[in-house]
């Protein structure tokens, strides 16, 4: 399997971030292997730093010995790690309260750890960024809600507009009484109705624990299947009855929930009221949540002009595939060769069939290490919940469906039902078309891209023609590659015709 091209990203790289939010203290060291980010390591501490901003303009005690206490530990942590970058910055809380500038000189001077305090529009923008990072083409408005601030930000082609930080946070929106859900939506109509007209969108990016927590719990309430946050869609009127819903509910009907984070039950109902004012006043048709934000928007930043270009999604593919491969040049050698007849069909996803082509080749060699007995539905689990950003949950199963195909000819993939759910017939059908297509080319080299490339596949009028140089005829020999060719035509509803 080939890996991303060293050329255009460089060598795998690890970088430390550490987050100092209203709420959360968070350390999480990533490996960077060009534009494909992976989570090497990740801890949190819910301090509570802001708690007490909005009420006295100082952070909050405990939350300072709390936040400190993981600072110290987060920076032994660094020093062993010994990452190549590492970014240390703080947000709301420590940017508005009148002792953060102290708290910031203290970090240097007793833990050894520079912080950068955002702005409110800096802020804004890392967040945006990093929703970019994990989904390119994302059309809309991001909203990351943290303990203390919303920052909104339109993002449109690839890039972030202008953004703005609002008083928004669980802190700044609770009352001497704790949560009131009128006085809390009261509070967010009057900031929202002041900028509500700059930032109407279709589609929201939900950024922040508070939503990822919300969302799951509309998951289990519309008994969806695939339990996976990062780009799960909700539509306008479901998550609004999720929303309202969930700022109906005491805390302790909250806790009885399967799945909602009990550190976060304080902080969850605003972030269902926020939810509900922003899809009110912004004319929202879907929310899509983001597991990626700031953090991953400060990485995005850092990457060479280059690097930031490529697909997240192939690129994750391509370096999945290249630690459980065997073959280096198979992956890029598939799409090329059975591209383009692919692209004579009909699309299943206008706009992204080539990219979809292009990951789902590069995972081709993912099973090579598994036992042949289970490969097809271990490699079809893989794919389906691989930590890889930049596809929609339609196409995660899309994915999974074509590399069950890959090593098997069974048409019956694992999790039915969650596949009826997500999945069309005629996209579940081309992925497994892709998947046969892949089986017969790795079959047909033996895994050589070099090898495959003395072959060509096309569709010729309604049959499907496969052919190699004059002097490579001896590959179409046996009957493996007739049975498995016959199978691709039949995928598709062609003839066959094999010869030079």
């Amino acid at each position: 399997m080939s890996a991303p091209d060293a050329s255009v990203t460089g060598p795998p790289r690890d970088a430390a971030v550490v987050d100092i939010g209203s709420n959360s203290v968070r350390l999480v060291i990533y490996r960077l292997e060009g534009r494909a980010v992976w989570t090497v390591f990740n801890e949190k501490v819910l301090a509570g730093l802001g708690a007490d901003v909005a009420a006295s303009g100082r952070l909050a005690p405990e939350g300072v010995e709390q936040a400190f206490a993981a600072l110290k530990r987060f920076k032994a942590l660094i020093d062993a790690a010994r990452p190549d970058e590492t970014f240390a910055v703080a947000t709301a809380a420590v940017r508005d309260a009148g002792d953060g500038k102290a708290f910031v000189k203290r970090l240097k001077t007793e833990v050894g750890l520079p912080v950068r305090v955002l702005s409110g529009a800096e802020e804004a923008r890392y967040a945006a960024l990093g929703v970019l990072a994990g989904q390119p083409d994302a059309d809309g408005v991001v909203g990351d809600l943290g303990g203390s601030s919303l920052e909104l930000t339109p993002v449109a082609k690839g890039a972030p507009g202008a953004g703005v930080s609002l008083a928004l946070g669980a802190f700044a929106l609770r009352g001497a009484d704790g949560f009131d859900a009128g006085k809390a939506r009261a509070k967010t109509a009057k900031v929202l109705d002041g900028v509500g007209a700059e930032f109407k969108a279709e589609t929201l990016y939900a950024v922040g624990g508070g939503w990822r927590n919300l969302a799951l719990l509309q998951m289990r309430l519309a008994d969806y299947p695939l339990q996976i946050v990062h780009q799960y869609e909700i539509g306008a009127a479901d998550a609004l009855t999720a929303a309202r819903f969930i700022a109906r509910q005491s805390k302790g009907s909250l806790q009885s929930i399967e799945g909602v984070s009990k550190r976060r039950l304080d902080t969850i109902p605003y972030a269902a009221v926020v939810l509900e004012g922003l899809i009110e006043r912004l004319g929202l048709k879907r929310v899509v949540i983001s597991a990626f934000g700031l953090r991953e928007g400060l990485l995005l930043e850092a990457m060479p002009a280059r690097t930031r270009a490529l697909d997240p999604l192939i690129e994750g593919c391509a370096a999945l595939g290249a630690r459980q491969g065997v073959s280096e040049d198979i992956g890029p050698a598939l799409e090329a060769w059975l591209g383009p007849s692919f692209a004579t069909l009909d699309p299943v996803f206008p706009g992204r069939e080539t990219v979809l082509i292009a990951a789902a080749c590069r995972l081709a060699d993912l099973g090579a290490r598994l036992h042949p007995d289970h490969r097809a539905d271990l490699v079809f689990e893989q794919t389906l919940r691989a930590p890889i950003a930049g596809m929609s949950h339609a196409e995660r199963a899309f994915l999974a469906v074509s590399l069950f195909a890959r090593h098997t000819a069974s048409a019956g993939p694992p999790q039915a039902r969650l596949l009826g759910r997500i999945l069309s017939d005629e996209r579940r059908e081309r992925a497994l078309a892709l998947g046969a297509a892949m089986r017969l080319g790795c079959d047909l080299s033996g895994r050589s891209g070099a090898l495959l490339g003395r072959s060509t596949l096309a569709i010729a009028g309604d049959a499907l023609v496969l052919k190699t140089d004059q002097r490579w005829a001896d590959m179409l020999l046996g009957e493996q590659t007739a049975k498995r060719a016959a199978q691709l035509a039949d995928r598709l509803d062609l003839g066959l015709k094999i010869g030079r």
